[in-house]
């Protein structure tokens, strides 16, 4: 006898294809939304320089200059747009790269010691190589303090580059400059806190240290809810700023304060799902609590917590940060007054030099020395040539440098600096593209030719 019973379609019984991806290889995706927004950021970095030289220069600039803020009897809270953007969004910015570091070091490739000390091996010398050259030529000059400045690398950008490489280079090449490009980036967060701050307020530093104790023992607590976790870190944010030290610190501590273990395990989450039934007792009108309705409402917090809370954080504010926040920043700060007068100034050569020649030098010879101690290891299909391109695109060092010259250079000096910026970006992308299509093609006509 046939049966007639439905049977469930294996379709039925599977997420969508595309959520699957979504949940379960956060790294694609993360390079996906990275190469997308290295795009926009491109589109709004030319957009902010045609502005900048156009008749609306004048009104562009003032209009990043508009005050915002609140005032409340003799409190006041105002600052430039520019300003927001610079410390505020961009807290957020930090917050969602260390997030990703987090990730990373307890989930990712980066779990592994050796594999890890690679890539922070490569960004110290990728920070301290291109500094030093910066201040061998600004020595006792009025730029000297603008040695952060060539330390930090785009992250969206070098993922973009390497998009353009597609297949012909290997995933291990983009996981080690990522990696890198993000212990890059929470160097560059710490020399602005601990080299850019001043009037250092220690009484309001330590609250904000209290603040940060109480959100431990929050999440130790068992505390899931993220809207009482906004809200504490809103107020550290303000204590911070108020301290004197730069707020985005704020968002590094905070990502690395996150939890990246998950609450509910795969046998935890199918015993629940289990107990779910198709239809819930009852009539569909009632608006009682049986326990049907229960177990569907645990069955709903437990897939939610099958993913740990970086990694939820991480999936909301990427495409934020990428597609807003970032562009924002462009529009913001990388307006400048194309002018040939800066050409060959000091400040622009030194940024030059410290981008284009420390970056691949740095990141070379810390790499060599990590493994020359057998303190690292060099991941599979990672040659030296293939460090030796990457090196170079390192180079590119657009959102963070922009950010630091903001606050190292005075008026006089920080065209000459995003000039250095700009022109060291776009010598370091064509290089390290140019290296890194070039090696390939040669290993297989070489692999053809044996």
């Amino acid at each position: 006898m046939m049966n007639t019973e439905p049977t469930a379609s294996s379709n039925n019984t599977r997420l969508p294809k595309a959520l699957v991806e979504r949940l379960t290889n956060p790294f694609a995706r993360f390079v996906q939304v990275e190469t997308t927004a290295g795009a926009m950021l491109l589109l709004f970095t030319l957009f902010a320089l045609v502005m900048s030289n156009s008749p609306w220069a004048v009104s562009f600039e003032h209009f990043w200059e508009l005050p915002v803020g609140l005032s409340a009897g003799s409190v006041t809270l105002v600052r430039s747009l520019r300003e927001w953007i610079n410390d505020g969004l961009m807290t957020l910015f930090f917050f969602m790269v260390s997030l990703e570091l987090k990730r990373e070091w307890v989930l990712g490739e980066l779990s592994r010691p050796r594999v890890a000390a690679l890539s922070v091996a490569a960004a110290l010398g990728g920070m301290l190589v291109p500094a030093v050259i910066y201040l061998s030529l600004q020595y006792a000059q009025p730029g000297q303090s603008g040695w952060g400045t060539v330390m930090a690398t785009d992250t969206a950008f070098v993922i973009g580059c390497l998009a353009l490489l597609g297949s012909r280079i290997p995933q291990s090449l983009r996981m080690f400059l990522l990696s890198l490009a993000i212990v890059d980036d929470i160097g560059a967060i710490l020399v602005v806190a601990i080299g850019y701050s001043s009037d250092i307020d220690w009484p309001l530093l330590a609250l904000a240290g209290l603040g940060l104790v109480i959100i431990g023992g929050m999440s130790r607590l068992g505390i899931r809810g993220f809207p009482l976790y906004i809200l504490m870190g809103g107020l550290i944010w303000l204590v911070v700023d108020a301290s004197g030290v730069h707020a985005t610190i704020t968002g590094v501590i905070l990502g690395l304060m996150t939890p990246a273990r998950r609450w509910v395990s795969d046998t935890r989450l199918y015993a629940i799902l289990s107990q779910v039934v198709a239809h819930p007792s009852g009539s569909e009108d009632s608006g009682g609590h049986t326990k049907d309705r229960e177990t569907l409402k645990m069955a709903e917090m437990a897939v939610r917590e099958t993913l740990s809370p970086v990694e939820r954080l991480e999936m909301a504010l990427h495409p934020w940060v990428g597609f807003v926040i970032m562009p924002l920043f462009a529009l913001a700060n990388a307006g400048l007054t194309l002018s040939f007068n800066h050409l060959g100034g000091p400040v622009t050569l030194a940024v030059f030099m410290g981008f284009v020649l420390g970056k691949p030098t740095g990141i070379l010879l810390f790499s060599w020395l990590a493994l020359r101690l057998r303190i690292a290891i060099l991941p599979p299909g990672l040659s030296w040539p293939l460090l030796a391109g990457g090196g170079l695109l390192a180079g590119i060092g657009f959102t963070m440098a922009l950010f630091i010259a903001n606050m190292a250079f005075d008026q006089s000096l920080i065209d000459g600096a995003k000039l250095g910026i700009f022109l060291a970006s776009v010598c370091s992308a064509l290089a390290g593209l140019a290296v890194l299509r070039w090696w390939p093609a040669r290993e297989q006509a070489s692999a053809g030719g044996s």
